[in-house]
């Protein structure tokens, strides 16, 4: 099995100030990591995903949650290391865990890279249904951790469900690739071998045991970095036998705009302003 690392260890090493970073909350954080660091996502000039891409993993903002129930606002999925074992080491352990967070700007711990799985890809549009890996630095030049998941088992699942567990691994294999699906069911068969749209909702499933990445908005974790939820693989279908929004998720890419902010930002920028400007005028 082949997966394409093509300029994909290529980060930021600028390690912000732990005091003005959400990521680092504490002078105690174990910051050595650059999980903070500020990282640029990759931008598209036809708006579709493509294998070597820098992206943002984002549940996007789901209206009907409870706000005092629900971890609200879009999150995004951030590597989220055990914090003990943070301290003790000066490198990260494997596996490692996951969130996740309220956090919009792309930093060391939730910018992950599209890897193609059998060739170097690189530069061509990854399409419904077709395998891909997910990347991630965590800030580090020369580290590569792959998002994983495996079947549940009595001694391995997730902390708060206990469903099935998605983590980072340094170890290449099947388990390692995930698929995307168009998310209208009536539709997903006709969107097969279709480019990934950037920005737009779609489902992630693994591909070893056909579960789907989610967040789960209403178990939260405590870490270091704050309060965070979790994130699991299981598919949630509502009685249309259609994927819940804890199954959604966007592939966010970097705004041309602002390189230090996202497609998301630009997306909410241009909301208030059309909202400002149908205020101004009235009946």
């Amino acid at each position: 099995m082949h997966v394409s690392m093509k300029n994909s260890c290529q980060t930021s090493s600028t390690v912000p100030d732990p005091g003005q970073n959400p990521s680092c909350p504490s002078q105690n954080a174990p910051c050595h990591w650059n999980s903070g660091a500020q990282m640029q996502l990759s931008m598209t000039e036809d708006g579709y995903i493509h294998y070597g891409d820098k992206v943002m993993l984002v549940n996007p903002d789901d209206p009907d949650t409870e706000a005092d129930v629900f971890l609200g606002g879009d999150l995004s999925l951030c590597m989220t290391p055990d914090e003990i074992q943070s301290h003790l080491r000066d490198e990260l352990e494997v596996p490692c865990g996951l969130s996740a967070v309220q956090a919009k700007t792309p930093i060391g711990r939730n910018t992950f890279i599209i890897l193609s799985v059998h060739r170097d890809a690189t530069g061509q549009v990854l399409r419904y249904g077709q395998d891909f890996c997910l990347g991630i630095t965590g800030g580090f030049d020369n580290k590569m951790l792959y998002l994983s998941s495996d079947h549940r088992t009595l001694l391995k699942s997730s902390k708060r469900s206990w469903l099935q567990e998605v983590y980072l691994t340094d170890e290449v294999s099947h388990m390692n690739c995930w698929q995307a699906a168009f998310p209208d069911p009536q539709l997903r068969l006709e969107y097969e071998g279709f480019p990934v749209l950037a920005n737009a909702k779609i489902l992630i499933n693994h591909c070893h045991t056909n579960r789907g990445l989610a967040a789960h908005r209403h178990l939260f974790l405590s870490t270091y970095f704050g309060k965070e939820a979790e994130v699991v693989a299981h598919t949630y279908l509502d009685s249309h036998r259609v994927e819940k929004p804890r199954n959604h998720w966007m592939l966010v890419t970097g705004n041309p705009r602002d390189a230090s902010s996202t497609m998301l930002d630009l997306a909410q920028t241009a909301r208030r302003g059309h909202s400002s400007h149908g205020a101004g005028h009235g009946p």
